[in-house]
């Protein structure tokens, strides 16, 4: 199998599956005599684990991660950093009654039709525990970010809208965020929508999710404007998680409803700074950051484990069907929100080691 790595100067390549021993990264092309340690990475790592509440799977993993090169004295080396999260909650008998059932809306059948073979437990290498690793260099971009560009820096998620729940956007406030499972940024959505998601569990269904990236402190200039368009790479970055199947960069799909007018992000110069009056362009102009703040948001599609009957085909592909027992979210697009900051950290910082690479 090709394509693990994702980036360009800053990299990174994960590797395992779901129900292996262990899953892991390399990161190449992190600068040398960044201080990091893996508490710094821990901090995101506990945002994505599972079994943190009643509205996320079940499986118990630490997620603890192991530094195994790349950092000598607190400080990275400029070699490559290879991290490791060993598995350590694994029921891989939860799948041996469908092992020979391709699950709807999974990769199943087409990862078996382009391969010929698969790892049936918990889906292998395609997924969503795969994105532990994209966390954790998620986390080491972070930290060389705000190295770089100071404390001014930030990349903060949420979710906005919980299946047919959306919330109040006028009353995101980064420090809810964090204080419920949700990672809503309205309080006032947390009650209604703990109760719609307890109603769809119940049913044995599951629901989709939005959810908004905010990247502040980016300086204007980084992105090329026809191949690696910024825009481009960050859209790339967030269709390549699991379960995503649409991603907006500013306005996004709504900009087609606006008149030119109401588009436009009209530009002024006051005291000595040049400010825009609105930012339907999400921060990039032309492929290029604009110095305004970076708004991106991708859909999460209903997690496909359901218990709901279903009918799908055998490897054999006969018809038959299929009810998928173990444990799953309600709601996948909950613990999307610390990968979709990874992401977009990522993203950012591969951007900006190639900018300084051209422009100095």
């Amino acid at each position: 199998m090709s394509f693990n790595t994702f980036g360009k100067i800053f990299r990174f390549t994960t590797w395992g599956e779901s129900h292996g021993p262990a899953i892991g990264c390399i990161i190449d092309g992190c600068p040398p005599n960044i201080t990091i340690s893996e508490k710094d990475i821990q901090k995101d790592m506990d945002k994505r684990r599972p079994g943190q509440s009643k509205f996320t799977t079940q499986r118990k993993e630490s997620d603890k991660v192991i530094i195994l090169s790349g950092v000598f004295q607190g400080k990275t080396t400029g070699t490559p950093i290879s991290i490791i999260i060993y598995n350590t909650d694994k029921r891989s008998r939860d799948y041996e009654s469908i092992k020979e059932k391709f699950r709807p809306g999974h990769a199943d059948y087409t990862y078996f039709k382009k391969y010929g073979i698969r790892d049936f437990r918990g889906g292998g290498r395609q997924s969503a525990r795969e994105t532990a690793c994209r966390v954790a260099a998620g986390a080491v971009a972070k930290t060389v970010l705000k190295n770089i560009l100071g404390k001014k820096f930030n990349v903060i998620g949420a979710v906005t809208q919980l299946g047919l729940m959306s919330c109040d956007k006028s009353n995101w406030n980064d420090k809810e965020i964090n204080k419920n499972p949700f990672f809503c940024p309205d309080k006032k959505s947390v009650k209604l929508w703990e109760k719609y998601l307890l109603a769809v569990r119940k049913s044995g269904s599951s629901c989709g999710a939005i959810i908004e990236l905010r990247a502040s402190g980016v300086p204007a200039g980084l992105g090329a404007p026809i191949y690696s368009k910024l825009d481009t790479d960050i859209a790339a970055s967030l269709m390549s998680i699991n379960a995503v199947k649409g991603v907006n960069i500013g306005a996004g799909m709504n900009s087609a409803f606006l008149t030119g007018e109401e588009n436009s992000d009209e530009i002024r110069k006051s005291s000595g700074k040049v400010k825009f009056k609105s930012n339907n362009a999400g921060g990039i102009l032309g492929g290029i950051s604009s110095g305004q703040n970076i708004l991106a948001s991708f859909a999460v599609k209903p997690t496909s484990s359901i218990l709901n009957t279903r009918e799908t085909i055998n490897k054999k592909g006969k018809n038959t069907k299929i009810s998928v027992k173990g444990r799953h979210d309600p709601c996948v697009g909950i613990r999307a929100v610390p990968i979709g900051e990874a992401m977009l950290s990522c993203v950012l910082l591969d951007h900006l080691l190639m900018h300084r690479a051209q422009c100095g």
